[in-house]
């Protein structure tokens, strides 16, 4: 009996790179933009998913973005001060849920250096004894506003250091900057145990006149908690309305007054408003914007 002809088989499929590598072929990009053309293109042919899409895109921002972008600001840093017992130390590590901290001495343009979680657990494992926090110091990097983030994030995977501290140019301390906020720019907003629960109530108060409102909260609902009448035709949700009067996409820590609200930006990234601090004021507030 004769044997049929046979195509071999692939012995595996294509990746996406592969693919892609295909599609640029016929022609590579002029300029950043034309890649960005030519990537999206790619997403709606099928060659690469929208969450790999998503990460490219990461990829080309990081490269003009530099610290001063992405870092915490001075006045938002969770930081140690060299005078604490370890008690008031342990509380706010336990309230920050970082496994890192700056450790301060007289304000915070004084960073001495970087105290490490494990540090501190192994001490404690070994007995403890007389608290010194200036012997669980690591040392601290300290980076330009300026400094590009592709850059950084080499020199952060070469010195296996997780945290920089961001200097203006004049010496003082701007801001801090973590490998987490860093690659957030490219994969999108991480969350772990200690980030507000998808789950948990859009508007949440943690104090007088104090509260957590996810920034996807209807503005309807916002309302009717507060009794306030922003016009729900300009914006459908709480991020949508603090956007909307800063006319940009908001930095982590900027604040904004809007009447008698005055709204912090908690969470973001270069994409959307994930999370924001909101205080009741006793007056108006003037609508200007603050960066601290």
């Amino acid at each position: 009996m004769k044997e049929k002809d046979e195509k071999p088989a692939e012995s595996h499929s294509k990746s996406w790179l592969e693919r892609l590598g295909e599609a640029l072929a016929g022609g590579g990009p002029e300029d950043r933009e034309d890649l960005r053309g030519i990537l999206r293109e790619a997403q709606v042919d099928g060659i690469i998913d929208a969450e790999t899409l998503s990460m490219l895109e990461g990829v080309l921002e990081v490269v003009d973005m530099q610290a001063r972008d992405v870092m915490v600001p001075r006045g938002q840093m969770v930081v140690l001060e060299q005078d604490w017992d370890i008690e008031r130390v342990l509380k706010e590590i336990v309230d920050s849920g970082h496994s890192r901290l700056p450790l301060i001495g007289e304000d915070r343009d004084e960073v001495l250096g970087i105290i490490l979680v494990k540090d501190l657990l192994a001490w404690y494992g070994r007995g403890g004894g007389e608290f010194n926090a200036r012997e669980f110091l690591r040392p601290a990097k300290f980076i330009p506003e300026s400094k590009r983030l592709n850059s950084l994030l080499k020199e952060f995977r070469a010195s296996r250091q997780h945290m920089a501290i961001v200097v203006d140019e004049y010496g003082g301390v701007a801001g801090l900057v973590t490998i987490e906020d860093l690659l957030e720019q490219i994969v999108g907003e991480i969350d772990d145990e200690h980030d507000e629960d998808e789950n948990a109530d859009d508007i949440r108060q943690i104090g007088d006149n104090e509260f957590v409102v996810k920034a996807l909260t209807p503005l309807e609902d916002f309302n009717e908690r507060f009794g306030a009448s922003f016009d729900e035709d300009e914006a459908d949700t709480v991020g949508g309305l603090v956007m909307m009067h800063i006319d940009r996409l908001p930095k982590r820590g900027e604040v904004i007054e809007i009447d008698r609200f005055r709204f912090r930006v908690l969470r973001a990234d270069n994409r959307r408003v994930h999370l924001l601090g909101l205080s009741l004021l006793e007056a108006p507030g003037t609508r200007e914007v603050v960066v601290e």
